[in-house]
């Protein structure tokens, strides 16, 4: 009985952070992050910024980490936003700090609430991957970020559960997000030109949301293409070393 405290100390954070989420869809704060919310509301939020810069690149920064925090489908799109409304510079590095913030967070709960939990479950093979991914879990991670083949919220949870060091956690999701998080705020920057031509083209567009731009016709075969050979340099120390360790361990 008296190591029950203790484990309901241990579950809170997780409690707490579904439950937000549930909270969040079900209020339908996700239906908000879309293109054509953006566009409608765009002269409002305009305003709002030269109005209150500081306060509104508080507001950004907060609502990126919540739903960084909370897994909310639309962190893109919201990249997009902060190009559009605060330049690609500026939107690049705030999107990148409340990104990684965000990550961090879904870290520490995954630390405190799941990990010793599948530590204690986890057979051989788990351990040895494990501590192949502690070894060198920089390089990994950054190949992870860099090359968007899983999902983000994936990606914060699992070197929580392989006991990642947070300060290199930390390190290579801010540095494995840099080139993402700085294209997209660029193509945000350059939204205003495309939705121009959209009122020019169907006048009333903008006011009735029915503005239409492909997102994904925005991200080209180029850009993917390096994302990922950014992904695959990370991985050449790893690499390097494993070759290395296996002449070295053939000589002796």
């Amino acid at each position: 009985m008296r190591e029950r405290p203790g484990k309901m100390r241990r579950w809170l954070p997780l409690a707490i952070l579904i439950l937000a989420m549930a909270l969040g869809y079900a209020l339908g704060w996700h239906r908000y992050l879309t293109l054509a919310e953006l566009i409608r509301h765009q002269d409002q939020l305009d305003a709002l910024v030269d109005a209150h810069y500081w306060t509104t690149v508080i507001g950004f920064c907060a609502v990126y980490v919540v739903c960084v925090a909370l897994s909310f489908p639309g962190a893109s799109l919201l990249t997009l936003a902060g190009g559009l409304l605060f330049g690609a510079l500026a939107a690049g590095s705030m999107t990148a700090v409340s990104a990684t913030l965000g990550a961090v967070i879904v870290y520490l709960v995954a630390c405190s609430s799941l990990g010793g939990a599948l530590k204690r479950r986890a057979g051989p093979a788990t351990k040895r991957l494990a501590s192949g991914l502690r070894e060198d879990a920089f390089n990994y991670l950054l190949f992870l970020r860099l090359t968007p083949i899983f999902p983000f919220w994936l990606v914060n949870v699992v070197p929580a559960l392989v006991d990642v060091p947070l300060r290199t956690y930390t390190l290579a999701t801010f540095i494995g997000i840099l080139p993402g998080t700085y294209a997209y705020a660029f193509l945000g920057s350059g939204l205003d030109s495309l939705i121009e031509a959209q009122e020019d083209a169907d006048p009333g567009c903008v006011a009735r949301g029915a503005c239409s731009i492909d997102v994904s016709a925005l991200i080209t075969r180029e850009m993917i293409a390096a994302f990922v050979a950014l992904g695959v340099a990370a991985l050449i120390p790893v690499v390097m070393k494993k070759w290395r360790r296996k002449h070295a361990g053939g000589a002796a």
